[in-house]
C-alpha cells in the first residue's frame, strides 16, 4: 500500500464501497476487491454488485418482465465480453410498483448483496424514491421511469437515466399532434408522477407552439383504475379533436379497451405516450389499430448495436425485445462503459467519468448529458397499424434526433 498517495488513502478508508465490499462480498475477500480499485484499473477479478429492481407484481408486471429480460441479457453480454475486465453479480428484486417496497428492496440489495449499482423501477413515484436512496447511499442508479423530475428538479449526481423522459416525448410529438391531428385537445392522465409530468410537458409545449391550441378538458384517473366510463363519456361529448393520454401498462390497456368498446377511438384521434409498447399492442390486438404514440424504440431500428441485441434477445427469449428491454440493456451497458473508462468499479470514480462520455448504444452514439445525466435519445411519432396476427405493427412517421428532442439544460430544473 506504500505507493498510494494521501488522497487515495483517505478515499479507501472512507469509501462506502470498501465497507460494503467487506460485508457483502465476504470478509477479507471483499476488502481485497476494494483494494483492486485503488488508483484505478481494477483487475480481471473485480466484481460489480448490481441490484435489479423490477415491479414483477402490480400494475406494471407485464412491462417488468421485459425490463428484467433486458437486464439479464446485459449482464450476460458484459460477463462474456473481453471488452470489460470486471464481471457483474446481479441480485433481482420486486418493487411491486410501490414506493415503500422499492425502498425496502433497495436497502436489501445494499445491505445483503453489497450492491453499489442499481437499475430499475417503472413507476415514476418509485423511481423518485430510489433517486433519494441512491444519493444517500452513494449508489449509481439507472431509473426505468420517465417522469421529468427524475433528471429534473430531483436529479442528483448518482442518477443516470437511459429511459426517454416525458419532456423528450413531448418535445418530439406535441407540435406534430396539433398540426396533424387537431388543435382542440383533451388530456387524460394516470394521476401520479408520470401522468402529471405528461400533462405539464405537453400542455406547456402546445401553448408555446401554436396559437390555435385550446384545451377541451382534463381527466385524471387513479393509478390502477379499472372503470373509465365517466371519463370517456366526457370526451365523447366534448368538441375535442384529439385525446392525449398520459398513462402506461395496465392503465393504458384498460382505458383503450373501454375507449374502443364505447366508440371513442372511432370518433376522436387518440395520441398516447406509450401505445407503441409491445405489451400494450399485444393486449389490444386489432383494437390498437390507428392509435398514435410517441415512440421510444422498435426492434427494427438499424442503429448502434441494436441488431446484435435483437438477435441475442430473440435467441434467448423466442420473442423480439420491447422498449423496456432496450432501456434495461442500455442502462447497464452504458454504465458499464463508464466503469471501463474510469478504470475503477468505485461509484465515486464512475460518476466523475460517465457524464458526457460518448459511446455506442442501441439507439446509436449516445451519452448521459453532463447537466442532468439524461441520455440523448431520438424519439419517433408512430402509429399502430393492424395487418393481422397477434398485434399491430408500429409505423414510424417522423423522427426527432436526440439533440433536438432533449430540452435545454436550463429548462430541466436540475442543479448538479
Amino acid at each position: 500500500m506504500a505507493d498510494r498517495n494521501p488522497g487515495q488513502e483517505n478515499r479507501f478508508e472512507t469509501t462506502r464501497r470498501a465497507v460494503l465490499g467487506a460485508v457483502g462480498a465476504g470478509g477479507l475477500a471483499g476488502v481485497a476487491g476494494c483494494l483492486g480499485d485503488i488508483g484505478g484499473g481494477g483487475g480481471s477479478d473485480d466484481t460489480v454488485k448490481y441490484g435489479m429492481l423490477n415491479p414483477m407484481t402490480g400494475p406494471y408486471a407485464g412491462l417488468a418482465e421485459e425490463q428484467r429480460k433486458g437486464a439479464k441479457l446485459a449482464v450476460k453480454t458484459i460477463n462474456e465480453s473481453d471488452d470489460y475486465d470486471f464481471t457483474i453479480d446481479a441480485e433481482y428484486g420486486d418493487t411491486q410498483a410501490d414506493a415503500e417496497t422499492g425502498q425496502q428492496e433497495a436497502r436489501r440489495m445494499v445491505e445483503q448483496h453489497g450492491a453499489s449499482y442499481m437499475m430499475g423501477a417503472i413507476s415514476s413515484s418509485v423511481a423518485l424514491g430510489l433517486n433519494e436512496f441512491a444519493s444517500e447511499e452513494s449508489v449509481v442508479y439507472s431509473p426505468g421511469a420517465a417522469a421529468i423530475p427524475i433528471t429534473g428538479e430531483n436529479c442528483n449526481k448518482y442518477v443516470f437515466r437511459s429511459e426517454t423522459n416525458t419532456a423528450q416525448i413531448a418535445e418530439a410529438c406535441s407540435e406534430w399532434t396539433l398540426n396533424n391531428l387537431g388543435s382542440n385537445v383533451w388530456f387524460h392522465i394516470a394521476d401520479y408522477a408520470y401522468g402529471q409530468s405528461v400533462l405539464r410537458e405537453w400542455r406547456s409545449r402546445m401553448q408555446e407552439s401554436n396559437a390555435d391550441f385550446s384545451e377541451a378538458g382534463v381527466t385524471r384517473a387513479q393509478l390502477g383504475a379499472k372503470n373509465f366510463d365517466s371519463f370517456i363519456s366526457q370526451m365523447k361529448n366534448s368538441d375535442a379533436d384529439v385525446v392525449v393520454v398520459g398513462s402506461t401498462g395496465g392503465d393504458l390497456i384498460e382505458f383503450l379497451n373501454q375507449a374502443n368498446a364505447q366508440g371513442l377511438t372511432g370518433q376522436k384521434e387518440i395520441m398516447t405516450t406509450t401505445a407503441s409498447f409491445q405489451v400494450v399492442r399485444g393486449a389490444l390486438g386489432e383494437k390498437a389499430d390507428g392509435i398514435y404514440s410517441g415512440t421510444r424504440y422498435v426492434p427494427q431500428l438499424d442503429s448502434g448495436t441494436n441488431q446484435e441485441f435483437v438477435d441475442a434477445y430473440t435467441s434467448a427469449n423466442n420473442s423480439e425485445p420491447d422498449s423496456f428491454a432496450r432501456v434495461a440493456y442500455d442502462s447497464i451497458t452504458m454504465v458499464a462503459n463508464g466503469i471501463k473508462e474510469a478504470g475503477s468499479t468505485d461509484p465515486d470514480d464512475v460518476i466523475e467519468t460517465l457524464p458526457g462520455l460518448k459511446m455506442q448504444s442501441l439507439l446509436g452514439e449516445n451519452e448521459f448529458r453532463s447537466c442532468d445525466h439524461q441520455a440523448k435519445n431520438p424519439v419517433w411519432v408512430g402509429q399502430n397499424v393492424y395487418n393481422g396476427g397477434e398485434m399491430a405493427d408500429v409505423e414510424l412517421i417522423t423522427e426527432v434526433s436526440g439533440d433536438d428532442a432533449i430540452p435545454a439544460c436550463d429548462q430541466t430544473g436540475c442543479q448538479l
